[in-house]
């Protein structure tokens, strides 16, 4: 398909929240053919006024087009719109960008499997401003045949990758990467608490924050050499012993700020300090997350 052939694909979406809105809009922008749902009012007017079109229900969304586009608020909504259109979906595709977890995304390609519609997932590494824009990123898995089939309009969104036909790993790793973004915002944020009570405003501080927060992602290759060579005892690491985060905590507290988010890291090394590996590197915490139901790595 070319994306400005709009007699090859009619494009449905379905969910016009604020990344819906922004998907639908970069489809319009590249002269694709856009039905565009939303369950409240209102919401598809700035898409028509581009060039959209909007359908009564869900149901017509469908109807319209055989690429179904799916952007809603969770796993459960995406059932609760798509479960009574089973029969209209037989025989159409199905990408679903709603963020799930990887179970969940495997349930729905089960499902998608059943009621004959192929199936490919998509995990959005972008916010909505950024769709169309360098930058942006997508994550797909699911059925090959129809990320090839599909991608030069996943492209229009981001840069399209695919991970394989488990339809569960683009969730898996959409997830895991927002799982380091949104720890590292609690560290930004638990730091600004620090500096408050001395008179230093928020913006002040991520002046400072952002360029060493930059630099120190530099440290992620090295930890992820030590990782996957599985020898935290390797030369020129910093050990659990050193990274101690008492006067961290201390700190803190003298600062009359919560010590939640510091704690959690030190007790992350505190377990392998006490499992016996206090000299082995920073890197070793990985083990106690790994068996977060055990005492010990």
């Amino acid at each position: 398909m070319t994306t400005n052939d709009n007699d090859s694909v009619r494009v449905s979406l379905l969910g016009l929240g604020a990344m819906g809105s922004a998907l639908g809009a970069a489809l319009v922008k590249a002269g694709c053919a856009t039905t565009v749902w939303n369950r409240s009012p209102g919401k598809a007017d700035d898409l028509v006024a581009q060039g959209a079109e909007a359908a009564a229900t869900a149901g017509d969304a469908v109807r319209a087009g055989r690429l179904v586009i799916v952007c809603l608020l969770d796993h459960a909504s995406v059932h609760e719109v798509l479960d009574p259109l089973s029969e209209e979906l037989a025989g159409r595709t199905l990408i679903n960008v709603t963020t799930t977890t990887p179970a969940q995304a495997r349930e729905l390609a089960d499902w998608a499997a059943g009621v004959g519609a192929a199936y490919l997932d998509g995990g959005i590494m972008a916010v909505p401003p950024m769709i169309g824009r360098p930058g942006s990123s997508i994550l797909y898995s699911g059925s090959l045949d129809v990320f090839q089939q599909y991608k030069p309009l996943l492209d229009l969104w981001g840069t399209s990758t695919y991970f394989g036909k488990d339809a569960g790993l683009a969730s898996l790793y959409d997830l895991a990467l927002l799982a380091s973004m949104y720890v590292m915002f609690a560290g930004f944020m638990h730091g600004a608490a620090m500096v408050a009570p001395a008179g230093m405003t928020a913006g002040e501080f991520a002046g400072m924050a952002a360029p060493w927060l930059t630099a120190m992602t530099g440290a992620f290759q090295g930890f992820a050499e030590v990782i996957d060579g599985g020898d935290y005892a390797v030369e020129g690491q910093q050990s659990l012993v050193f990274s101690d985060l008492g006067d961290l905590l201390a700190a803190s507290s003298e600062q009359g700020v919560g010590t939640e988010v510091v704690a959690v890291v030190q007790g992350l090394i505190q377990r392998q300090i006490d499992a016996g590996h206090g000299e082995e590197g920073f890197a070793r915490i990985i083990e106690s997350i790994k068996q977060a139901d055990q005492r010990a790595g």
